[in-house]
């Protein structure tokens, strides 16, 4: 169904991703088809678009650097790894945050009383958000458990590594407990929550969790696992910690295309609007969750969302270019998406750089470079 599918639509949306703009990608495509000799990622799929349209869309490469491997297209569905945080559990906090059924100031010990342990009893949700609730990063479960209970047990009794509030530490733990509480609050599982709730309503009809095996050749491989799982991951989630906990979790788990996500981030640029009849969220609520957050410590984050970075070990993966007034974020597998405000511009960008193993980090110079290749385009264009 998926193929038919695809292939029915593949030259209207074409015409579309190619009318009415006169844009010269040619620099951004050379960046990337060096990146694929480089061995950055073998393939790729982006899209640039704006609040009203797809401006550009384009597939690179193959799935793996063999030459008879299929060639990506843009519909090639992608293991989204971190992206989940955003599209399925920040949103899905928001819709409940909208209706009133949770708080941001809601500590976590109301929906979970085995977390009120070892100092944490003052962690809230805005403090999961905003990843300054004290937890420790990770934890490595399926190198030390043998079932999805002893993990949550795990994080449940957790002991914190810093005062909550005082400082940001990006933790998938936040993440898993903010797709508990949604399952909580719901009383659906989150996947089926994110089913009934995003991807239905905003027509995302290639965005899942745990894709049907029939899906598998229209997937991106990530890794060849030779550590714990021993055999190349397509189709299966790439995150460990997700995959533990059945392939469904507030931190990963969630797969998708690039014209899906466009879909997502149209609507949240639109402050909520799809389109002029369709209101999927309102705008202060969009708002609420875009904007950073000050405290006592430096922070780029918003609530989910992360904001232009600051300069650190690596560059801002949005690149210098993008304004203050933008969110985003990245994904382990190679995935990235970010929306800058002020120059009503969205760059949505797919790949596997994990493969064929994730020691493999030039992704991080690259993208710097491809967000000002587009936005230096995209302010020449305006110029003129």
């Amino acid at each position: 169904m998926l193929k038919k599918f695809a292939l029915a639509v593949i030259p209207i949306i074409n015409l579309m991703f190619t009318s009415g703009y006169s844009y010269n990608f040619n620099n951004v495509d050379n960046l990337i088809n060096k990146a694929i000799e480089n061995k950055v990622f073998p393939g790729a799929t982006l899209i640039i678009g704006n609040q009203y349209d797809i401006i550009y869309a384009k597939a690179y490469g193959r799935y793996t650097y063999d030459s008879d491997s299929k060639l990506v297209s843009i519909y090639t569905i992608y293991d989204l790894a971190s992206l989940t945080k955003v599209i399925a559990t920040t949103t899905a906090i928001m819709k409940l945050y909208e209706e009133n059924k949770l708080s941001l100031d809601d500590k976590v010990i109301t929906y979970f009383p085995e977390f009120n342990n070892n100092g944490k009893e003052k962690i809230t949700i805005q403090n999961l958000l905003l990843h300054n609730s004290g937890l420790q990063d990770l934890i490595r479960f399926y190198k030390i458990y043998s079932s999805r209970e002893q993990a949550l047990d795990a994080i449940f009794n957790s002991v914190p590594v810093y005062e909550t509030g005082t400082k940001f530490l990006y933790s998938d733990l936040n993440a898993i407990l903010l797709g508990l509480i949604v399952e909580k609050v719901s009383g659906l599982s989150f996947d089926e929550y994110c089913k009934q709730n995003i991807f239905q309503p905003l027509k995302m009809y290639y965005t899942f969790f745990n894709p049907n095996s029939d899906l598998k050749e229209f997937i991106a491989p990530t890794e060849i696992d030779s550590y714990w799982r021993n055999r190349l991951l397509q189709g299966e989630v790439h995150d460990e910690s997700a995959s533990f906990l059945g392939g469904v979790a507030g931190n990963a788990g969630l797969f998708s295309n690039a014209p899906d996500l466009y879909k997502f981030m149209k609507m949240m640029l639109n402050k909520g609007k799809l389109d002029s009849n369709f209101i999927y969220l309102k705008e202060e609520t969009v708002n609420t969750f875009t904007h950073r957050y000050e405290g006592p410590y430096s922070n780029t984050r918003a609530l989910g969302w992360d904001t232009k970075p600051l300069p650190q070990k690596y560059r801002p993966q949005c690149g210098e270019l993008f304004s203050e007034n933008s969110f985003g974020h990245t994904g382990f597998t190679g995935t990235s998406i970010w929306c800058d405000k002020d120059k009503n511009l969205i760059i949505i960008f797919l790949s596997n750089r994990v493969y064929p193993t994730r020691n493999n980090y030039q992704i991080m110079d690259f993208r710097p470079e491809l967000h000002n290749a587009i936005v230096n385009e995209i302010t020449k264009f305006s110029k003129n």
